[in-house]
């Protein structure tokens, strides 16, 4: 391919260099001809950012006779570091609030689960330090990764527990006496100073690293080049910081796409300005080279595993003729979160059918409220979305699934799927020839209506600029034409069949092209982590997870007589339409009123 002259400066570059890329730039292709032109004794090490990218870089570094380009992610190249020598046992899918309940024998202190609460939190605390590039847990302050007012009431109250138990886990695991996770060698391997005997060090999807890693990679001695989009930083739920910001080196920039057109170009940058509201000036220049008018492959693209399962299930019910469906990363992983517990352990907590129930968290519960308690204690996103599931689709959830089940494809056949489905994260680094968004991403509304709304509070930005990168990375999925819900439109200036919008979310039909938007500025606020599913719901349902009280039961049982539908009980209330079900049923008003 003809290199742009943005990718000629970059491979005769010299030093440390970082390279602030665009979705789509060519950025690997960039750092193969780097590589290439540099010395044919040099040692070099390419950082890849997961496994799949690793193996994908391996066969390119191979196919331009590269043999002494050395293609690590930071786990593998930990692991060989770390567990090899120390002789280690590696837990694969690491400890849920289960397993450490056990583990360290904790109690309830009188509180109700309070056990399991802890162990979550220790849970996140090892996770927190891990990723993080201090020397010891003491270091840290755990508190400020908490942002719903219950959970960190109870952080607070438990703080010195909660500490001493996360430090007392890591001793047992640096002892051998316990199976160590991935996130434990990685702390490891940046806690014993590594020197790694490479004359240049490649760092791909910077925007993302983990402290511990950027905190190994800065002290190399060798000449550094870090790659990545300022504007696709969309880890920070795994406290990922942004290395292209962390270092002061010379920056270079990629920002020409191949992967889409013009029109995608400019809605990507139009969405971008929403950082404006934020008191940002987002430097983002996108020029689209690439685009065709065939359509193959085609994909619904979610912010969250509630908003693609539900998507799904839409999709399934109405589309009766459609045979082949793909899940990136399998089907299974929406229905299970990452503790153990299933959607149907939560069907069944709701059907009080307690000896169904395997989850030892979800038996311990006397019902679904008891269970919204206890994620409004802990933040569990993945619990919350089950919780809306069961409440919203009840008792036909499970002739749901298996209907999905039986149309999805294995990965071999993937080519052959009718229309894949993905979250934001799973499909990071994949394009598909059309794009289709739900509806649960933020929008330009709901940011303005924050900043209004603030009132003195503190307003998280950094959790806000994350969630507008979220949806950067969604629509520059598309390579043809994407398929935008209203609400997420911005308004932009040229009108295009590329781009087309769904008044009805979901519908494909009703479509108009995009019509044409202003922004205003506010100021900076301090740093955290990015939205969780159950801060969202609460941003788009003002009375989500707070208590049912008597006069609102009685209003709600007044509505329903006077037929008003669910829809519009939800909206009087400010909560979801599952959670309205859920009362319903609870008041018997269907067995009462007819």
């Amino acid at each position: 391919m003809q290199l742009t002259p943005e990718q000629y400066d970059i491979i005769n570059a010299a030093g440390n260099i970082k390279i602030n890329a665009v979705a789509g730039s060519g950025k690997t292709t960039t750092i193969i001809e780097y590589a290439q032109t540099r010395p044919p004794h040099s040692r070099i090490l390419y950082l890849a950012f997961n496994k799949s990218v690793k193996l994908e870089a391996q066969r390119k570094f191979a196919e331009k006779g590269l043999a002494h380009v050395r293609v690590e992610t930071a786990h593998s190249l930990a692991y060989k570091h770390i567990v090899f020598r120390k002789d280690y046992k590696v837990r694969a899918h690491g400890y849920t609030s289960n397993d450490i309940v056990e583990l360290l024998q904790l109690r309830s202190y009188g509180e109700k689960h309070a056990e399991y609460i802890l162990a979550n939190h220790i849970n996140k605390f090892i996770t927190y330090f891990c990723n993080s590039d201090r020397q010891k847990v003491q270091d840290l302050n755990y508190i400020d990764t908490v942002s719903d007012h219950k959970a960190r009431t109870f952080v607070n109250t438990y703080y010195k527990e909660i500490e001493k138990q996360t430090r007392l886990l890591l001793s047992k695991m640096d002892k051998g006496e316990m199976e160590i996770t991935h996130d434990f060698y990685l702390k490891k391997f940046q806690l014993s100073q590594p020197v790694l005997s490479y004359d240049y060090i490649l760092f791909d999807e910077g925007q993302d690293a983990s402290p511990a890693m950027l905190d190994i990679f800065l002290k190399q001695a060798a000449c550094k080049v870090i790659v990545g989009d300022t504007h696709q930083q969309i880890y920070g739920w795994r406290h990922a910081v942004n290395a292209l910001e962390k270092s002061d080196f010379k920056t270079y920039q990629l920002t020409t796409s191949f992967r889409f057109g013009q029109p995608v170009a400019d809605l990507a940058m139009k969405v971008l300005e929403w950082k404006k509201h934020l008191g940002a000036n987002p430097q983002c220049n996108i020029s689209g080279k690439g685009g065709n008018s065939s359509v193959g492959s085609k994909a619904v693209i979610a912010r969250t595993n509630l908003g693609l399962l539900l998507k799904a299930i839409q999709y399934v019910t109405e589309k009766k003729k459609v045979k082949n469906l793909y899940f990136e990363g399998n089907i299974n992983s929406y229905t299970y979160a990452d503790e153990g517990a299933s959607l149907y352990d939560v069907l069944h907590l709701y059907n009080g059918r307690y000896r169904l129930i395997r989850d030892r968290l979800i038996r311990g519960m006397k019902s679904l409220g008891e269970l919204e308690e206890y994620v409004e204690k802990t933040e569990d996103a993945q619990l919350a979305m089950m919780i809306e599931i069961v409440k919203e689709y009840g008792n036909e959830i499970p002739g749901i699934i298996n209907a999905i089940k039986a149309k999805h494809i294995g990965n071999d056949e993937k080519e052959q799927a009718e229309m894949i489905f993905s979250t934001v994260h799973r499909c990071k680094g994949m394009e598909y020839d059309a794009v289709q968004l739900v509806n649960d991403f933020i929008t330009e509304e709901k940011l303005i209506k924050i900043q209004k709304e603030k009132k003195g509070n503190v307003v998280n930005t950094v959790k806000l600029h994350e969630e507008i990168n979220l949806l950067y990375v969604a629509l520059t999925r598309a390579k043809s034409c994407i398929y935008l819900p209203e609400a997420l439109l911005p308004e932009i200036h040229q009108h295009s069949e590329q781009i087309r919008i769904l008044k009805e979310p979901g519908n494909d039909n009703n479509q108009k092209t995009v019509p044409s938007v202003q922004v205003a500025t506010e100021a900076k606020t301090p740093q955290s982590a990015p939205l969780s599913y159950y801060e969202l719901t609460r941003q788009n349902h003002s009375g989500a997870y707070t208590p049912w009280t008597e006069a609102l039961d009685q209003e709600l049982t007044v509505m329903y007589c006077e037929g008003k539908s669910v829809h519009e009980m939800a909206q009087h209330f400010g909560r979801t339409t599952g959670a309205v079900r859920s009362r319903i049923k609870k008041l018997e008003l269907e067995k009462i009123y007819g």
